[in-house]
């Protein structure tokens, strides 16, 4: 049973990860709000009443006196500031002093006065002996020749009380902020993992050989989604290998029973009737050999399968003629074509070189010639059509037979498949003969592909890429 508290869970890693996170801007919080505003308050507020003067100053020189009072005016409404211009030794702003003020403009005047001649402002922090008050004095001349000078002065409140208040502020922000980030890690990671857990519980059930189920998917998730789709992509083809493989397993069983049977029941008939005739005795040890020779037939048809399926077989690729190749498969024929009536015909005008493996692109078509001399129609007639276009040869084996069916034609290819057309003429394959094409063919990265009309016929077809020779001798004529 899954422990409801394992660390390595998704549940418990979304829950640490989010309480982590809140845990980390919390801190942070607390950082800037405690340390930051008490050390950095007084040069925030010195750096915004230089700012402010600067800016009086600016409008001073650009425009007249009333513009500048204008200007104080907003400013003085919207910031905790005191303002004072005078003006060859008389206030013009404001109209009425403020006393509470009159220390700090002397402090700001008398620093204005130490400072050299080339100096225009002078800047103090100055405590109200008196008051107590901490405050920061700036003096500006605006006018030397007029003895114009502007006087702001910037209350520095204590910034304990403040701080007090925030620290109790905090702390409730803080518990409050760890529960509900407690609550919605449990939250999310439970909705989270919910889908995922669906879907570790389907898979065990895979696991012990339940194939065919269907995972379920989560439309809240993309990426649980696309798992839960591939898995069940993976569940259909598991299925399907299951049966291939139980089929596989019928087929073999049977083509394997039936050449052992004959073995061994004309072992025994030599042994206990044929041992002494000789002709008799001659005629059941062919059997045996025919049989043994489809066995090995069949066993190593698998093999090679298998390889090929496995990737442990390499193809030996080369240039070869395929015209030549091809006459070549035809030769064994000849017998059928003398005894039984067949008609093969071989179209193929010029040589062609190609580019692939000669021994495999032969099993091909041997093949496929089996499958249709096995399923041509009563005219027993075949042909094989070979045409280049361009860089890429286009081989064909065609039949007059009664055709497959539609739903028949993607299953041709399947191992031991077999369809519900009647053969013309008795076969012992291995059916394995298309599978083999396929991987072959697959292998060479070939197209592939079959056209058939039920009463008309079948089509096997696929294509080789022209040996690069080939092209340079083409180009050359």
């Amino acid at each position: 049973m899954r422990s409801k508290f394992n660390i390595r869970s998704i549940d418990f890693k979304i829950w640490m990860y989010l309480l982590v996170f809140t845990g980390v801007i919390l801190a942070l919080m607390w950082f800037l709000q405690i340390f930051f505003v008490n050390n950095y308050y007084e040069s925030m507020k010195i750096d915004h009443t230089v700012s402010i003067a600067k800016e009086i100053a600016s409008e001073y020189e650009k425009n007249d006196l009333s513009s500048v009072k204008k200007k104080a005016d907003s400013i003085s409404a919207s910031d905790d500031l005191y303002i004072q211009i005078v003006i060859g030794g008389e206030t013009v702003y404001p109209k009425k002093q403020n006393d509470a003020y009159k220390y700090e403009i002397e402090k700001a005047a008398l620093e204005l006065a130490k400072l050299p001649k080339n100096a225009d402002y002078a800047k103090s922090v100055v405590t109200n002996e008196q008051t107590s008050r901490k405050s920061y004095a700036f003096a500006e001349y605006l006018n030397k020749k007029e003895t114009s000078i502007l006087y702001v002065v910037a209350p520095l409140y204590p910034v304990e009380s403040t701080m007090s208040i925030l620290r109790s502020q905090l702390i409730y922000v803080i518990f409050i902020s760890l529960v509900m980030a407690f609550l919605l890690s449990i939250f999310l990671s439970s909705r989270i993992s919910r889908p995922i857990r669906r879907l570790t519980r389907t898979a065990h059930r895979m696991a012990r050989g339940d194939y065919g189920l269907v995972f379920p998917t989560s439309k809240e998730y993309t990426e649980i989604t696309e798992l839960g789709e591939t898995l069940n992509l993976m569940s259909a083809e598991l299925e399907r290998s299951q049966m291939m493989q139980r089929d596989l397993m019928a087929n073999v069983s049977h083509d394997l029973r039936t050449p052992l049977t004959m073995i061994k029941s004309y072992a025994e008939m030599i042994r206990d009737l044929s041992g002494d005739d000789p002709v008799k005795r001659n005629d059941h040890l062919q059997v045996i050999i025919e049989e043994a020779d489809r066995l090995n037939k069949l066993v190593n048809d698998m093999l090679a399968l298998s390889a090929m399926q496995s990737g442990t077989m390499t193809l030996d690729m080369s240039a070869f003629d395929l015209r030549a190749a091809i006459e070549s498969v035809l030769a064994p024929y000849q017998v059928l074509i003398v005894n039984e009536g067949y008609d093969i015909t071989f179209n193929c005008k010029d040589d062609i070189i190609v580019w692939g493996d000669e021994e495999r692109i032969k099993q091909v078509v041997s093949n496929l010639l089996t499958n249709a001399v096995k399923y041509c129609g009563t005219d027993k007639k075949i042909f094989i059509n070979v045409r280049r276009w361009g860089r890429t040869v286009h081989c064909e084996v065609i039949d007059h037979g009664v055709g497959i069916k539609p739903e028949e034609l993607e299953h041709i290819w399947d191992r031991h498949y077999k369809t519900s057309s009647n053969h013309v003429r008795p076969t012992t394959g291995s059916g394995l003969g298309l599978s083999i094409v396929k991987e072959i063919l697959q292998l060479h990265s070939s197209k592939f592909g079959v056209e058939s009309k039920v009463g008309k016929g079948t089509t096997v077809w696929f294509e080789l890429q022209v040996a690069k020779t080939n092209l340079i001798e083409s180009i050359d004529q």
